[in-house]
């Protein structure tokens, strides 16, 4: 194997872990770093993933990229909440980075509820729905965008290994059984 080859299969593989950790972390691009392992995989593992694959996961790495950024304030609208419940909750998600695992799940809520509050401090209620359902478009698109990611590791490992790992098992578990049982 070409040394390129293992320097572009560690890039893929590296990508596709930050792209799992992105899903995750508001500051990380999860989707697109995870297509990109799987753009690697096509390139170095010929016939192992097919072009349909590869445009299906580009749509939805779009979408979800997409949605990642207008389902919070489409659903924090819906519930009612204001521009300021809106950047409440986007200071929250970041502010939680320093706080993981919770703060990652209860910066938005608290951003949002506070982010209301300011806007309209009579009405708790609201803010309660606004921070509620701004945690909810947290949620769907965190999981959106961590099965996609997955789902696009998954599928550029598999093609690293069917290439260029199994090939190697068989030839060795081959070798190992014809030298232990020759008259088979």
């Amino acid at each position: 194997m070409d040394i390129l080859v293992i320097i572009l299969i560690l890039i893929a593989v590296i990508s596709a872990i930050v792209g799992i950790i992105g899903a995750i972390v508001p500051a990380i691009p999860g989707p697109p770093l995870s297509y990109a392992s799987l753009v690697i995989a096509y390139f170095t593992s010929p016939g192992q993933i097919s072009t349909d694959t590869l445009w299906v996961m580009l749509i939805v790495t779009v979408v979800v990229t997409v949605l990642d950024y207008i389902a919070p304030i489409w659903l924090t609208k819906l519930g009612g909440g204001s521009k300021a419940a809106i950047w409440g909750s986007t200071i929250g998600i970041f502010v939680g980075l320093f706080f993981p695992p919770l703060g990652l799940i209860l910066g938005p809520l608290a951003g949002a509820f506070v982010g209301e509050m300011i806007h309209d401090n009579t009405d708790l209620g609201k803010a309660v729905k606004v921070a509620l359902m701004s945690f909810i478009a947290f949620l769907l698109t965190t999981g959106l965008k961590l099965v996609a990611s997955l789902i696009m590791t998954f599928y550029a490992l598999a093609a690293f290994y069917n290439y260029y790992i199994g090939p190697t098992f068989n030839n060795i578990y081959d070798s190992a059984s014809n030298a232990l049982f020759p008259f088979s």
